[in-house]
């Protein structure tokens, strides 16, 4: 057999073979609609390669970016990668000494930021000890007054250079894209995809497997281009040769719900508090009818109060999925399937909110303490285990192998698998509470607790008590003119939680607090209230 290597400029270029005219539709931060396709993404990527050259940009260098998702950042994502230098995604969420500490880390040569992050590193340039220069990804009537330099300006980088490019083949292991982990304790952790990894990714994400995307797909990213290479949106749009929306910065209810009007989108990607903000704002306007026909859910359990509402209001399928910037990020998922379509809507329901079945070429397996593997019975629950060619064997940079004991990834989740293969994930290890010698499954609680009509979100940690050592306590963030007690809410959880479960407390919050991806940080939570039963 022929020893080809698989290479990411290769996806854009099937794309721009078969499907050339397909659309790429971009919310951009200069305020407009810009439209493109798959033909012009690949005459622009040469461009910017021939751009990154005169920069003096070399195989395995890193050059970062702060941005949006935009038909520019799609540029880049094959641009640079298509070079082989590596494209470094920075999360603008995180905390400004976690960015400056990431550019530092990958000892990135350039930096490419939107209009609306200038700021944000203009009080931390001067520390960034490896960068050249930076690039703002806008035109020249667009460029903004600052103290960054040197300084580019994109369009002017790819103005009077040519459209084609001799891309280069090498090793398919070669460093393609770097992307940190959104931790919630120390310095975010690097995780280093290869060419080989993020092409067999991206095969898997198009099939009917996990995101099961073709021609007649009109799919929207609502999971931004900086956090795990939006679930791998960018490399297997152009492969399936479906219509890519992309949301610039508009992750408020009304920007969504009008590129999905306008746009006529069938598939989405996101987090379950996306779909909660669209929900609200479709609450707000009565609207029922959307093109919308699955939602990819992932990042955080799927609530079956949000499943149930999607299904019955809007005649959308939840489509849960499973993964974490180590596995690529997408690793499980349940797409609508005659089997499973065909079940009483309650057993349907309630597995859509489990996390699905692995992709051919990903291994699950739960382990106990000891390291013992345990039976996929459904029952046994474990830490869950992960390998296969697209999950991380090492963090970048880093010798602390605790995380990959016998050539596995250690999620950090506590999970079961029935004889089915579905994955269903209990809790996170630091999540569970602890209560007498017995665990309590904050999910779980979650999950019945976003049931009650009343509530919009809701929380569960383990506070310290005296006898029982943690006991949970429940935070909920009521629908708005909604009115709903602590009273109430423990009737609506009698028969449906063990008596032992009920929740000691029951506080009301205006709002949770969230990671820059969308994650309750429950470690806040535990923090504040960690005493409020002592």
């Amino acid at each position: 057999m022929m020893d080809s290597p698989l290479l990411i400029i290769d996806l854009l270029d099937h794309g721009r073979r078969h499907h050339p005219d397909q659309q790429v539709v971009s919310r951009r931060q200069e305020g407009d609609i810009h439209r493109s396709s798959y033909r012009e993404i690949w005459q622009r990527s040469g461009q910017l390669a021939n751009a990154l050259e005169q920069l003096d940009i070399k195989s395995g260098d890193c050059v970062a970016t702060l941005a949006w998702n935009t038909h520019r950042h799609m540029e880049l994502y094959y641009a640079v990668s298509g070079r082989g230098a590596v494209l470094h995604t920075v999360n603008p969420r995180l905390f400004s000494e976690q960015i400056e500490y990431v550019i530092n880390h990958a000892e990135d040569k350039y930096v490419f930021v939107d209009l609306g992050f200038v700021e944000l590193l203009e009080s931390i340039a001067e520390q960034l000890t490896s960068v050249k220069g930076f690039v703002v990804m806008t035109d020249r009537a667009h460029m903004p007054e600052t103290s960054l330099g040197p300084l580019h300006c994109y369009e002017d980088l790819l103005q009077n250079q040519p459209d084609s490019y001799d891309w280069p083949r090498f090793d398919e292991n070669t460093a393609a894209a770097l992307c940190y982990t959104s931790g919630t304790t120390g310095n975010p952790k690097g995780v280093l995809y290869s060419h080989r990894a993020m092409v067999l990714h991206a095969q898997a994400t198009a099939s009917r497997e996990l995101l099961d995307l073709d021609t007649d797909t009109v799919l929207l990213p609502m999971v931004a281009m900086y956090h795990a290479g939006a679930w791998g949106a960018p490399y297997a749009a152009p492969l399936a040769g479906c219509k890519l929306v992309l949301p610039g910065a508009g992750m408020d209810g009304a920007s969504m719900a009008e590129l999905i009007a306008t746009e006529n989108v069938t598939v989405g990607l996101g987090v379950p508090t996306i779909w909660l903000t669209l929900h609200n704002h479709w609450l707000d306007q009565n609207i029922t009818e959307t093109s919308l026909q699955r939602v990819c859910v992932g990042g955080a359990a799927s609530p079956r109060g949000m499943v149930e509402t999607y299904h019955r209001r809007y005649g959308v399928y939840w489509q849960p999925i499973w993964g974490m910037t180590e596995t690529g990020p997408l690793a499980t998922s349940l797409p609508p399937a005659s089997w499973l379509l065909s079940l009483p809507d309650d057993k349907r329901l309630d597995l859509q909110t489990s996390a699905g079945r692995a992709a051919f070429g990903v291994e699950l397996g739960i382990f106990d303490a000891a390291g013992h593997a345990l039976p996929h019975d459904g029952k046994a629950s474990g830490e869950l285990r992960v390998r296969g060619p697209w999950i991380c064997r090492q963090y970048f940079k880093n010798d602390d192998m605790s995380a990959f004991p016998d050539g596995w990834l250690a999620t950090g989740d506590i999970a079961t698998i029935d004889a089915d293969g579905i994955l269903r994930v209990v809790d996170r290890i630091k999540d569970v509470v602890k209560s007498g010698g017995e665990w309590i499954s904050s999910l779980e609680i979650e999950n019945i607790v976003s049931q009650h009509e009343a509530v919009s979100e809701c929380a569960v940690i383990g506070a310290r008590h005296p006898k029982w050592d943690e006991r949970p306590v429940l935070f909920i963030v009521a629908r708005a003119k909604s009115h709903i007690d602590a009273d109430a809410i423990r009737e609506f959880l009698d028969g449906r939680i063990a008596r032992w479960w009920m929740p000691d407390r029951i506080e009301f919050l205006t709002s949770l607090p969230r990671t820059g991806t969308g994650k309750v940080l429950k470690n806040e939570l535990r923090e504040q209230y960690r005493n409020i039963l002592l």
